[in-house]
């Protein structure tokens, strides 16, 4: 099966540049067609700068661009021809089978929803990250989708990241935890203690209890939920702490020569450090619960993080996703039903 990526050019920091170099990136080292959506001027432009172009990325005609700060829901309305509604539509109407995004998170979001929909049964979508720990990755859903979710919500987060973890990571019997401002079952808001009741009836999931920040990087669970509100603090958090410590290891290492050399024996770690708490090796982050496959990238991604969102979509598509997550939300629909 051949499988095609609409991918918004348009969309990011640095758009279309790092987007066109990521799909040319993308074209040459995975064997997935990539439609490419966005002002096919520039593009075309942008794609003379690499010789001997793929023959697997075509354009895509797209007049309008939701820019960054631009209200997300209003000017997905009103911007039909949109580069991120064209990527929506050629999902929804078949063409490509998945759409990735570098752009206005808000817009990908409001896009994916109003034009795909929502899978059978759920209520939310929730975008889920892998972050690195020391047990290899965990799944955080929601890092920024629903800021004002209800219990409900919550609970289909835990299956569809279980569904996510154990089709697409591997992982057999993934633990879920619910992320907290302690482990007891009390703690926290209604909101976290009607969430808590909810996911110790579910059979579909390994629900380990209440998590604690500490617990986002230390892999005691493989998949922790939290609201969007709390999500995204956390995960822009992490992103600045990253950046902080690289700045200051860089600074001490190069105070005299005698830390010069000693960082200089120590490069291979570094290196090694690097590249597992580079958020480009993840790609982006699957929006999880539309009825079709839809992944968000950092703004400011490289083609290298373009490169590997275009090989999550794929994955996503190759593995069924949507039908595995479909399924455990049916199985356990009864769960919400039942009284409190």
């Amino acid at each position: 099966m051949v499988i095609r990526i609409a991918l918004d050019a348009m969309g990011g920091d640095d758009a279309p540049a790092s987007i066109a170099a990521g799909a040319v990136r993308a074209a040459r080292e995975l064997p997935h067609e990539i439609l490419l959506v966005g002002d096919v001027p520039r593009l075309t432009r942008e794609l003379s700068r690499y010789p001997k172009r793929p023959a697997t990325i075509t354009l895509k005609p797209a007049s309008e661009v939701v820019e960054m700060h631009e209200s997300p829901a209003a000017n997905v309305r009103k911007k039909r021809d949109a580069s991120i509604n064209v990527a929506a539509q050629l999902v929804k109407d078949g063409t490509a089978h998945a759409m990735v995004s570098a752009g206005n998170t808000g817009a990908t979001v409001a896009s994916a929803v109003l034009r795909l929909g929502l899978l059978e049964g759920v209520e939310r979508p929730g975008i889920a990250i892998l972050l690195p720990t020391m047990k290899g990755v965990t799944l955080l859903i929601d890092a920024g989708a629903n800021i004002d979710p209800k219990p409900e919500h919550l609970f289909q987060y835990a299956l569809m990241g279980d569904a996510y973890c154990r089709h697409v990571l591997g992982r057999s019997a993934p633990s879920v935890g619910l992320l907290n401002v302690g482990e007891e079952e009390s703690k926290g808001t209604e909101l976290h203690k009607e969430t808590f009741a909810l996911l110790e009836r579910a059979r579909d999931v390994h629900f380990s209890g209440n998590v604690e920040g500490r617990d986002i990087f230390n892999g005691e669970v493989d998949v922790i939920v939290c609201d969007g509100f709390v999500g995204n603090v956390a995960l822009k958090s992490a992103e600045a702490l990253a950046q902080t410590i690289s700045r200051v290891l860089r600074r001490e290492l190069d105070r005299n020569v005698f830390t010069r050399i000693g960082a200089w024996l120590s490069r291979p770690a570094f290196v090694a450090l690097r590249k597992e708490i580079d958020y480009a090796e993840y790609g982006g982050a699957p929006l999880l619960g539309v009825n079709g496959a839809c992944i968000i990238c950092h703004g400011a991604s490289s083609s290298k993080a373009i490169k590997n969102a275009i090989r999550v979509a794929a994955e996503f598509v190759e593995h069924e996703v949507n039908a595995h997550m479909l399924a455990s939300v049916r199985r356990s629909a009864h769960i919400l039903g039942a009284p409190k």
